[in-house]
């Protein structure tokens, strides 16, 4: 039976960078075995041994979320069971008119019974510390504070863990954001802000549009300032340019939450 299934998720103890005097205070990181798109999903239920052809899965896969979007974006509130789905509108209306400069319309999430039941049903293991691994601990978007991955084009948004530096002459060394389709830009040196190991703070490009991206950074940076590294390294983080979904308890403490977008 589906609660009976029992889940475990790995994680590091790592120094809490926000209390830097108190070096007892440790803050726990998943360990994370990947992320999983779209295709990977449908490859996960076709090997549940369903009977059905790779096809048509992939058709009530996409069923579903045409259906969703088309009851969401005619103003009907959406319970899966996994997530609750409803929309709102953002900004101010000026002579009883929608101006889509200024307004916008804004899907909210949050966990629903079936996922709360599997956090219930969901053990974890703390494996040892970070040691010299590199994470990032916490976010915050400068326009508006937020902690939620939320972030603003054209504005400061900072990333606070350890090994965060970015250095190295290899190609790949840098800060990347790969929108939802795939399109990847890379942030200019020039609108790295403050560059420490501990803190990476950096200026969204403002061309970016509202979207979800994966932010990953590069590095050759190694235990110190005067230790490189011969293969880069990479963190990810999911963020989004404009509002994160939410509910999931998304805070400052790392990838908790409700962290990808449920309807892709």
């Amino acid at each position: 039976m589906a609660n009976e299934i029992k889940y475990q998720i790995n994680g590091q103890l790592a120094d809490n960078t926000v209390t830097v005097d108190n070096k007892e205070d440790m803050i726990l990181v998943p360990v994370s075995i990947g992320s999983a798109d779209e295709n990977r999903i449908i490859a996960e239920l076709k090997a549940e041994d369903s009977g059905l052809r790779e096809e048509t899965i992939r058709h009530v896969f996409d069923l579903q979320k045409r259906v969703i979007k088309r009851m969401l974006m005619t103003g009907m509130s959406v319970n899966t069971g996994l997530y609750y789905a409803s929309v709102s509108f953002r900004g101010v209306i000026e002579n009883s008119t929608w101006n889509p400069a200024k307004n916008s319309i804004v899907v909210n999430f949050n966990v629903g019974a079936d996922l709360r039941e599997a956090i219930k049903a969901t053990t974890v293991g703390i494996i040892g510390e970070k040691g010299s691994a590199m994470y990032i601990g916490g976010v915050q978007d400068a326009s508006t504070r937020a902690q939620d991955a939320s972030a603003t084009a054209g504005r400061a948004f900072t990333l606070t863990g350890s090994k965060l530096k970015v250095v190295g002459t290899d190609p790949s060394v840098g800060i990347t954001l790969k929108s939802s389709s795939g399109k990847e830009t890379k942030v200019a040196e020039d609108l790295w802000v403050t560059n420490d190991p501990s803190k990476l703070t950096f200026i969204i490009p403002a061309d970016l549009a509202d979207d979800t991206y994966e932010l990953k950074i590069t590095t050759q940076f190694g235990s110190n300032s005067k230790t490189m590294l011969k293969v880069p390294r990479s963190v990810m983080k999911t963020i989004y340019i404009g509002t994160a979904p939410s509910g999931g308890g998304s805070s400052s403490g790392g990838d908790g939450g409700l962290d990808e977008n449920p309807l892709g």
